[in-house]
This record gives C-alpha cells, structure tokens and sequence, in this order.
C-alpha cells in the first residue's frame, strides 16, 4: 500500500476554488492483485495487468469532492510520451485516444474511490501515476504512487491472451516445472525452480530490459516497444545470454568449472537473477542449453508472457543452414571435426504463446525462443521468436530464425569415412534420426507430453518431404544424390557413391548401465547375404558432452569376426569402472562407437549413445506442511562408488519452502553405504511447493531428486 500522507492540490468546481488535502493513497493492493492474479509477488507494489480495471482510494483531510474535472496522467520510461504511448493522459468518465480510462465510484465521506482501465496493448513496465487538476491559470500535479503493469493472459484483446484456465495456472502461474534431459531413448527429468514470484525476481525481470542493448541504444524507442510481445520476449532471448550486452548468464561447455559454478548443478533461476543483480549486472557462471531455457522461462512469465520449456532430442545446430548435418570419421571410427555441424543429445529451448500481428494469424500461438548462444541473428545472440507453424510448413523464410530451429528439428544426417583429402565415403543417410521426442511438462502434472507433430508431419511422410523440399528451396539449397549443398558454396565432390551395407549391426547393454559398475556391452552382427564374410569391427568408447563432443578416450580395440551365409554372432565387451571415473565426475555420458568393415561392401557404423543411471535420492516430509510451521525433510542415499568418498554436501532449495537454499555437509561414506540426512522446513507459500535436493560430490556427478509438497494454509 502506497501512502502520501498530507497532500494538498487544488480542486476546481464550477465557480469555487478548493485546496483538497489528501491524507492517504490507498492503491487496494490486496484487491487488486487478486483481480489481476499477482498475489503471489513477493512484494507490496501494485502489480496490475493491462486490459484490466483497477481500483484506488483517495483518503481526503476535506471533504468537497469534484470529480469530474480530475485529469489523471500514466508514465512510463524514462522519456514518457503522448506520442510513444509511454505517457496517457486522462480524464474521468471518458476513454482517451490512448485507450485509458479513469471512472468515480461512489464512495463513504471524506473518500474517493477510482477505476482505471489501461488498453490491452498498453507498453508494460513500472508506470508512475499523478492526479492534475487546473483552476484558471493554476496547474496542480500530485504523484499518487508506482504500479506495475504486466501483459495479461486473461484479457482476450492482449497479445497474450490464452483462452485455457488450466494452461494459464501452468505457463503464468507455476513457479516450478520439469526440465527433460537425457537421451532419446533413456529420458531424465530434472526439476526446475523457476521462482519468478520471489522476491525481487520481477524487479530483477524489469532491470534485464533496462540492461539490453536497445534500451542503451535508444531508450525512448524502446520502452516505447514494450507493448509488443514478440519485441519483449526477443530481447529476453538476448538478454539471458552474456554473450553481447553483460546479459545474465555466460555459457560453457568443456574444460573446469573452477572460475564459477558447473552447470549440472543449477536447479534453479532463482540464485543466478539474484547474483546478476547484486553483482551489478556481471555474468553469471556458466550455464549451458537448460539454464539459459529455465532462466528465460522464469522472467517471460514474471512479465506474464504464457511460457514452456522444450526439451528437443537429437537436435541439430547446422552452421550452415543447408539442412544436412554431415558427420566424419576416420578408419579407425573416431571423429573427425571437418564440420562445424553437430547434433546434440538433447538442446532445451523455450516457446511462448502470442500472436504475430507481423506475420498474419495463421502463425499465432506457440513461438520458439532460444536464450542458448549458438549463431547471430541480426548481429546479436539472440534467437526468436520463431512460430511452430512456420517450422512445421517449412516457411523459413519468416521471422524471427525459423531456418534455424527448422533445421534444429528437421535436417538430415550424413555419415561419412574420411579417408584422404581425395576419397571419402558415404556410409549412412538418415532422414529421421533429427529431431525426436520434443518434450515439455504436461499440464496440472510432471509427466512428459511429446509436441513434436507441433513441429514437423510425421517422419518419412510425403508432407514431411514435401516440406523438407520447400525449405530447401527457400534456403536457396539445391539437393543432390550426396548431400545438400548451398547455391553460392559450389565445390568440387570427389565421394564415392553410398552402397548399401551387406551386414547389419546393433550395439546391445547386457544390464542397466549404473555408475560405479562395469558397463556390459554386445555387439549383435549378421551376415545379410549368401557369401561367407571376414569382418575387422573397431570398438571405441569416449566420455561425451550432451553436446556429443568427446571428452576422454575410456576404450579402443579390435575384434576380428568371421560370419558364415546369413549367420548372426554376438562379440561382448566390457568398460570397466577403472576405465570410465576419472572422466565420469563431472558428468555420465558414454558414446560407444563399432566401425564394421569387409573387404567387399559397404562399411557400417554402430552407434550407442549411455547414460550412466545414478542411485535414487529417497526424500520424504514428515509430517504435514503448513505455512510457517517447521516440518522434518529425512532424505536417503547411497554412495554408488567401489571406494569410500568425503567432501559431500546435500543441497535442498524450492520456492515456496525454503527462502535461501540450504547446504549439509555430509560425514564420509564408505562403499555402496547408505546415509540418511535431516533438515527442517518452514514453508511460506501455501499450494503445490517442489523441494529439490541435490548431492553434490568430488568423486561422482551430481545425483538429484525432488518431490512435490502440498502445504496448507496458516491455521
């Protein structure tokens, strides 16, 4: 509640003139931010959603009311203007050509009581908002107070309207959510505290657009664009990566985490916006695809822009927009960087729900954001807003980066043996290995639902072709019996035509592969002709990034295998727990690769991509939760390691439940020994809370877990 306590302006009514001394401002914050659905901002500002009316009580010291000559004036930014629609001026009981209006309600002695409606496009930000009255050649301006005005998902005329309850509560009002990792075939949910209405996040949401290159550049302008999802949530896009503008996070994919803080161990938006913030704007380290994703998912929806998160399996980064991913190996089956193409075993984006009035309505709705730094767009790394209609009818000719998230989720993958500059070998093309399982959070539950037909027609589909075909031709792309090559990059192609292989070959885990066991692997070969065949395999094992570039070399050997007329045999082999720890601390990606090669016929490349699965943290609340009552958290783990470790700590944090995130060292445990850990609660927030508790260790990746809390209100 905003108070001004002994103002005074003058007050003209027909033939009087009148001092009005206001003695307080009541900006009904209660009221409206459940009208507006922001009662779950941590803060006492009136936090408003265009489109919408609110209230505000004027506490007089007199009691003369002459409402009808009142002019009220809402500004924003720091150069406001009629013009820009960053200043309105209004009076009562009419609506202005800015679309604002102000009405009197009728109200006790010694009060006025106001309704304001601002336009449903109006530009969001922190407004300050003044009453002015004039009596002859007298002009008297009292300041009423701040207010917050957010897009509004409830309004039907905003931007961002979404027409589905349920879907509002999820993409505006939870503050916590699943973020899907993994591989294609083994996927993992991480939980995620978005946080976006503890306190200071809104504020801190705010300070980012203040921050952006745009705003520095032209600060009139572009407060004067606020009022433009499509605009807001681009900037975002920029401004969550630290690559351009000291935006808020700074991303790293290889080598030691000293400097800052590894990436696997983030649960949350929470602790980078703040540590941004008070560090005065320096880029937090380090993130990769899935923080810079729950971060930017945390401000869109603290501004009220309907936002998910997407988890895209086998996902493509094409430098070159061409639409073919081309991978190269040498002889022996390692890779070769010849292309600075690459698939990812997962890449996490976000989408955003909003219409394009740049584009036409066939293209409202979902639109693909991507805070990850991976290629400029118009100078800057920045991706988006890209409609999920125009990737899926191929129209990537459309803004914003709609080539790149086509290609993200549609290019082809080639395979090639490199064996000189001169000769090389096509070895494998697969149309449908890109782009698998797009995944986010359910609605109202954390289970997973596939929106991947959001994206493309069903793989190997005609449609799926012809649209693969018209982006081609958008892109200026000419397709060939090889690959995809861009018009303007003609090269020589010395390649010797693909044939098809004469044996077949797939790489089988024997038992869940667990960390601190050996992994148990077998190679299942067959002969698929007549002819008796000699087969050299080379076998090779690397500790991968999620991005599949390879970190260590664990295993490399070869296996001589003869196979009768359509004989099948099975070659097992092992990697060791000595051969994979000292690469598997950080992280518990294995890419175990056989290279097939006879004499005669096409050679074959096996693939097998393993997650090293982690013991499950056992957490359970004792007790029932109650807002601000301490209740007992037990959580159990095990040490999965053959040998004893030391220097664990348990983090537990989630929005809602604990203010600051807690950390318990944990005593040395011994092999495969169990230890249970207890700590106390005092829930703030009443509802569905997600406590998150992580084991950070030396001697093993993180091993996380979470569970959903329901808490009752305060007795």
């Amino acid at each position: 509640m905003h108070r001004f306590e002994g103002t005074t302006f003058l007050m003209s009514l027909p033939g009087v003139f009148l001092a009005l001394k206001i003695a307080k401002v009541n900006w009904q914050t209660k009221l409206n931010k459940a009208a507006h659905h922001t009662s779950d901002y941590s803060s006492r500002e009136a936090i408003l959603r265009r489109g919408q009316a609110f209230s505000i009580t004027l506490n007089l010291k007199s009691t003369a009311q002459a409402g009808e000559n009142f002019t009220f004036i809402a500004s924003t930014g720091p150069s406001p203007s009629e013009s820009q629609q960053t200043k309105a001026i209004f009076n009562l009981s009419e609506e202005d050509a800015s679309g604002w209006s102000a009405t009197q309600e009728p109200s006790e002695p010694g009060c006025m009581n106001f309704t304001i409606v601002s336009p449903a496009n109006a530009v969001i930000g922190r407004y300050k908002l003044k009453l002015q009255t004039v009596s002859g050649n007298k002009v008297s301006a009292t300041p009423l107070g701040h207010f917050v005005l957010l897009f509004n998902p409830w309004c039907p005329n905003d931007d961002v309207y979404m027409a589905n309850e349920k879907e509002r509560r999820e993409y505006v009002l939870n503050d916590s959510g699943i973020i899907f990792q993994g591989l294609e075939k083994c996927i993992e949910q991480e939980a995620w505290d978005y946080g976006q209405f503890e306190e200071g996040i809104l504020d801190i949401s705010l300070a980012i657009l203040d921050r952006s290159l745009n705003h520095r550049q032209d600060p009139a302008a572009d407060v004067s664009s606020r009022s433009s999802p499509v605009y807001v949530s681009r900037v975002v896009s920029a401004m969550v990566n630290s690559n351009d503008e000291k935006g808020v996070v700074e991303g790293k994919w290889s080598g030691k985490y000293g400097s800052g803080t590894n990436p696997l161990e983030w649960s949350g938006s929470v602790p980078i916006l703040r540590q941004w913030y008070r560090r005065r704007y320096k880029p937090v380290r380090y993130g990769q695809c899935w923080v810079f994703a729950g971060v930017m998912c945390t401000v869109l929806r603290s501004l009220g822009i309907p936002t998910r998160v997407i988890t895209n399996f086998n996902s493509a980064h094409d430098r070159n927009i061409n639409l073919s991913i081309d991978k190269y190996i040498d002889a022996s089956g390692k890779t070769l960087h010849l292309s600075e193409d690459s698939v990812w075993n997962f890449h996490v984006w976000n989408e955003s729900w909003f219409v394009r009035r740049d584009l036409g309505s066939f293209y409202d709705g979902w639109q693909v954001l991507d805070a990850t730094p991976q290629e400029r767009s118009k100078g800057i790394y920045q991706c988006g807003p890209a409609s999920t209609r125009a990737i899926k009818e191929g129209d990537v000719n459309l803004d914003y980066d709609s080539s790149f998230v086509f290609a993200a989720v549609n290019a082809d993958y080639v395979t090639w043996i490199h064996y000189s500059k001169k000769r090389k070998e096509r070895i494998y093309s697969d149309t449908r290995k890109i782009g698998k399982l797009i995944s986010t959070k359910a609605v109202g539950t954390n289970s997973r639902v596939d929106v991947t037909a959001n994206y493309k027609y069903p793989e190997g589909s005609p449609k799926e072709r012809r649209v693969y075909k018209k982006a081609l031709k958008l892109l200026g792309v000419r397709s060939t019996g090889n690959r995809n090559k861009i018009r303007r990059r003609r090269r020589p192609n010395r390649t010797q035509p693909a044939q098809k292989p004469s044996i077949s070959g797939k790489l089988i885990l024997d038992a869940p592969p667990v960390m601190g066991q050996d992994v148990l692997l077998t190679l299942a070969l067959k002969n698929l002709i007549s002819d008796f065949k000699t087969i050299k395999v080379k076998l090779r094992a690397s500790a991968i990034l999620y991005t599949r570039k390879p970190k260590a070399e664990i295993l490399q050997l070869s296996r001589s295998v003869k196979l009768g007329s359509e004989e099948e045999k099975e070659v097992p082999f092992k990697i060791s727990y000595a051969q994979y720890k000292d690469s598997m601390k950080e992280d518990r990606k294995i890419l175990v690769t056989a290279l097939c090669e006879t004499k005669q016929g096409a050679s074959l490349l096996v693939e097998k991509d393993i997650v090293l699965q982690n013991p499950f943290l056992t957490i359970q609340v004792l007790g029932a939760a109650v807002v601000h009552e301490a209740v007992n958290v037990e959580v159990t783990f095990t040490n999965p390691l053959s040998e004893a470790v030391t220097d664990c700590v348990l983090r537990a944090e989630g929005s809602g439940l604990l203010k600051e995130q807690l950390r318990i060292s944990v005593a040395r445990m011994d092999p495969l020994e169990s230890s249970t850990v207890q700590f106390e609660i005092i829930p703030y927030k009443s509802g569905t809370r997600q406590l998150q508790v992580d084991l950070v260790c030396i001697h093993f990746s993180d091993i996380k877990g979470f569970v959903m809390v329901d808490v009752a209100p305060a007795h």
